[in-house]
């Protein structure tokens, strides 16, 4: 539901309210909606919008590459589409940790955390404790997840376990995967004479492989949720993971 004020908009993305008018006048940001008063009310499709814009700078594309790449979305694409987008242009990144105070994390996820919920979030790797005790370790590409899943009726112990299946699994079809690219690319590669093109051609699909995968684990697991979802509850509407993206 569109709920946020434009001043709440900015602080949940880490921006400022002048940058969010300045996305908007640029067309990279969909209008509010206005409600009483006339004051302009912003939803999880906006904070999504300005958390891929966040991304596609971070590797350095000028606004108007940005303006390209939004205009080629749907225009009724869902924050659930923009956020697998986001995280399609994030694994680009080399992986990173900030520092942030409590107050910093708590106006970065738009709400208050008492202790027990540092907690949690520590025990799910999202953030670890400084000598500080007002400062905290925080992986960015995890702490909106970390926070969403402190709201999830699962108990912690499900979720802990949740992530160890993750982690094994994407770190067998991680280990599988650049074992088919050095055999079956790179090793063939190095075996032959590679002219000036062809090296060319090799540093691209080197740094274009990683999103690439990246997309492709994202859609193939989603269906194969699908599926897993449907065959638990054959007699019922099975609950749907969400569309893959478009």
């Amino acid at each position: 539901m569109d709920e946020l004020t434009v001043d709440q908009l900015a602080a949940r993305a880490g921006v400022t309210v002048r940058t969010v008018r300045f996305y908007s006048t640029r067309g990279l940001l969909p209008p509010p909606t206005i409600g009483p008063r006339r004051v302009g009310r912003y939803g999880s499709d906006h904070l999504s919008r300005l958390a891929l814009i966040e991304e596609l700078q971070n590797q350095g594309m000028t606004l108007a590459a940005i303006e390209r790449y939004l205009q080629r979305l749907p225009d009724d694409i869902s924050a659930h589409d923009l956020a697998i987008h986001r995280a399609v242009v994030a694994s680009w990144m080399p992986d990173t940790v900030d520092e942030a105070t409590r107050g910093e994390l708590e106006g970065r996820v738009g709400r208050e955390l008492d202790d027990d919920e540092l907690k949690r979030l520590e025990a799910m790797g999202v953030l670890s404790r400084t000598q500080d005790a007002d400062v905290f370790r925080v992986d960015p590409g995890m702490v909106q997840l970390g926070v969403r899943l402190l709201d999830v009726p699962i108990s912690q112990e499900a979720i802990l376990a949740a992530r160890e299946v993750m982690m094994e699994h994407t770190r067998s079809a991680a280990r599988e995967l650049s074992r088919l690219f050095k055999e079956e690319v790179w090793e063939p590669y190095r075996a032959g004479e590679p002219d000036e093109e062809r090296v060319e051609e090799m540093k691209s699909l080197s740094a274009h492989m990683q999103p690439l995968v990246v997309q492709a684990l994202l859609t193939a697991f989603q269906r194969s949720m699908n599926e897993e979802l449907r065959d638990a509850f054959p007699e019922e509407r099975a609950p749907s993971t969400g569309p893959v993206g478009r």
